[in-house]
């Protein structure tokens, strides 16, 4: 059920730049950016911060890494939005959207590295069942992850499994492909602030 709030209940100053966003890009404003400016205090701000230090900040992981692990936690989420979106983001970033699909289609015959795999195992296991053993742990690390790569793919799963929800919640609207490559520009461009 799409909820109303994101039409409306905005400040003036937040719908005019809605509407020069929009004129600029040639683009509809994804629902995403519409439910970071709604009550910014209580959620937007917040999310902004921790989704681009996630996505953006320093780490071993590339920026493609990133996007093809937010593609696919989105995928096991099932949100079709937030896979539409970081499958645009990530195959503009890795420059290869043909190994993102194949990692979205089956991730153990893409064409990957073993960390990576291990990562993705790992994240897919977390959002499915909410937990993970020590041995699964191992199993990442045996694959040449260090910590702190499991920290970073840690929280770009946390800031995922959560915008997940919400798009899922508030009945995020699917972009045209021309809009999800419009948001994948602005996104490698400009990150999550």
């Amino acid at each position: 059920m799409r909820l109303d709030i994101l039409n409306h209940g905005y400040r003036p100053g937040t719908k005019v730049l809605f509407t020069l966003i929009r004129v600029f890009s040639g683009q509809p404003l994804p629902d995403a950016a519409k439910l970071v400016f709604y009550r910014p205090d209580f959620y937007g701000d917040r999310a902004k911060r921790f989704t681009h230090e996630a996505m953006r900040g320093p780490s071993a992981w590339s920026v493609a890494d990133r996007e093809l692990m937010a593609a696919f936690v989105s995928k096991v989420n099932e949100c079709a939005f937030c896979v539409g979106a970081h499958t645009a983001t990530a195959g503009r970033a890795d420059q290869d959207a043909a190994r993102v699909r194949a990692v979205l289609a089956d991730v153990e015959s893409a064409p990957i590295q073993d960390g990576l795999r291990a990562t993705l195992r790992m994240l897919a296991k977390l959002t499915r069942q909410g937990t993970v053993s020590v041995e699964d742990m191992r199993d990442v690390l045996a694959a040449g992850v260090t910590p702190r790569q499991v920290e970073d793919a840690l929280a770009v799963c946390a800031a995922f499994n959560i915008t997940n929800r919400l798009a899922d919640a508030f009945g995020f609207e699917q972009l045209s492909p021309a809009g999800y490559e419009a948001g994948a520009k602005y996104l490698l461009r400009r990150g999550y602030r």
